[in-house]
């Protein structure tokens, strides 16, 4: 369900997660924690295009995905005019459930109604088909216009969506308006809210060098539930209101140990971003402002950070950082076991509360006192960690997973893995530095195939 990035910036700007929930193939991240920022996107396909993508250049008719239940998609693109071609992509992309079709017909057999009215019936049932109508108008060279919507045989309300980016010389915009919005909480819970409209505008991603970040988002009606715990709070960041957000930060990277030998001759690497051994890191510090306006600021509650609240207001502040390590090994450029590839990075989303909690810690073994757990694990920052291996030729196996530690527990390990995701990834070498990913999210019992450009 993660984007299947390596660690190799820091974690405090949400991009869109891919999930096979939705016909669309996107959700939004909700954090309760205010700070985050939001809606930072990569470059990435639409969901319309990477399914029509696999069908012309892969041999793949239908493409599947697995979401409780199985169901393959199929994309037909319209017809255009010539003139209109190169600058216009007109898609409908359909689902259809085969799981629940199975067993509509295993419900016949077992009662023995297994004649072709009844499979005629079965196959009629609306509530096995998705369908999604998007339209993408490449403007200008620099502007980029996608409208959506979406149409579920569930009986649950069409999605429509219309996404703006703008590409300056040196920053990025996307404005971006959605109803409802698909989001989905740490917990894995997937929430509906009516109506977002939200501005993003971002500096251009630079290995080294200062960046800033700006946001704002607002949202109207009450969120609802559309799967997961009955009983889980709503996020503070989706309720009614509006938020903008800021963040300058500063970021450093080392490159420790680059490797000067030759690749080998008259073989090009299966990704030519993948192609250099190297043992680098990276440093980030930072500083994000928020502010809240609405029933949000009157929910939303942070530990950390300097915050200030007044009526339907409220304001925060905080300083972070983030570390990051990369080791390669290969030029993934032979058949066999020519790439190795770790990544990792360590995140201090709040430095207030880090320095708080470790003064706590220091004054109760002044005084003799005996730790606070929670003290204990506000000073232990959490983690992500990513590993790939080439098994043969274009094919590589990846697991991503996010680690923290947990001292409250008192017996057992007190590391914990969280939601790992497994991935087998197929270089497309001729594009230089594309693949197809096949990956499934043991928390969420997902599965998903998707098609990456220039992602490392």
């Amino acid at each position: 369900m993660r984007k299947l990035r390596w660690m190799t910036d820091c974690g405090f700007w949400d991009v869109d997660v891919s999930t096979p929930w939705t016909i669309d193939g996107v959700a939004r991240p909700a954090h309760g924690y205010p700070l985050v920022m939001g809606m930072s996107r990569g470059s990435k396909l639409s969901r319309s295009r990477q399914v029509d993508f696999l069908q012309r250049f892969m041999a793949m008719p239908f493409v599947p995905s697995f979401s409780k239940t199985l169901s393959f998609q199929r994309s037909l693109s319209l017809p255009l005019p010539s003139l209109l071609r190169d600058s216009w992509f007109a898609t409908f992309l359909g689902q259809f459930n085969v799981q629940k079709f199975v067993s509509s017909m295993g419900k016949n057999l077992a009662r023995k109604e297994s004649d072709a009215s009844s499979f005629w019936s079965n196959l009629s049932e609306k509530k096995l088909y998705a369908l999604n109508l998007c339209s993408e108008w490449l403007l200008t060279p620099e502007d980029l216009l996608l409208l959506s919507l979406e149409a579920n045989g569930g009986m649950m309300p069409p999605r429509k969506k219309a996404v703006f980016h703008h590409k300056f010389s040196n920053h990025n915009l996307t404005l971006e308006t959605a109803s409802p919005a698909l989001f989905v909480d740490h917990l894995g819970n997937y929430w509906d809210v009516p109506l977002t409209m939200s501005m993003d505008l971002a500096s251009a991603a630079t290995s080294s060098g200062f960046r800033y970040h700006l946001y704002a988002n607002q949202t109207s009606g009450s969120p609802k539930l559309a799967e997961g715990l009955p009983q889980s709070p709503v996020p503070s960041s989706l309720l009614p209101g509006l938020s903008a957000k800021c963040d300058f930060s500063f970021k450093k990277k080392f490159n420790i140990w680059r490797s000067q030998a030759s690749k080998k001759k008259m073989a090009q690497p299966y990704d030519i971003f993948l192609s250099n051994p190297h043992v680098s890191a990276s440093a980030l510090v930072g500083t994000v402002m928020a502010a809240s306006h609405g029933e949000r600021a009157l929910r939303e509650y942070c530990s950390s950070g300097f915050h200030a609240r007044r009526e339907n207001f409220s304001f925060l502040a905080d300083v972070y950082a983030s570390v990051c390590f990369s080791a390669q090994h290969g030029n993934f450029q032979k058949q066999f076991l020519d790439l190795t590839r770790f990544s990792s990075r360590v995140d201090i989303p709040s430095s207030v509360k880090l320095l708080s909690s470790a003064y706590r810690l220091t004054y109760d073994f002044i005084k003799g006192k005996s730790f606070k757990m929670e003290s204990v694990q506000d000073i232990c920052p959490s983690a992500s960690v990513s590993f790939q291996q080439q098994i043969a030729g274009p094919f590589s196996f990846r697991i991503d997973a996010e680690v923290s530690i947990d001292p409250r527990r008192r017996r057992g390990v007190v590391l914990n893995v969280d939601d790992p995701v497994f991935a087998i990834e197929y270089a497309l070498q001729l594009l230089g530095s594309a693949k197809a990913v096949a990956w499934y999210s043991l928390k969420q019992r997902e599965f998903m195939v998707e098609v990456r450009f220039f992602e490392t």
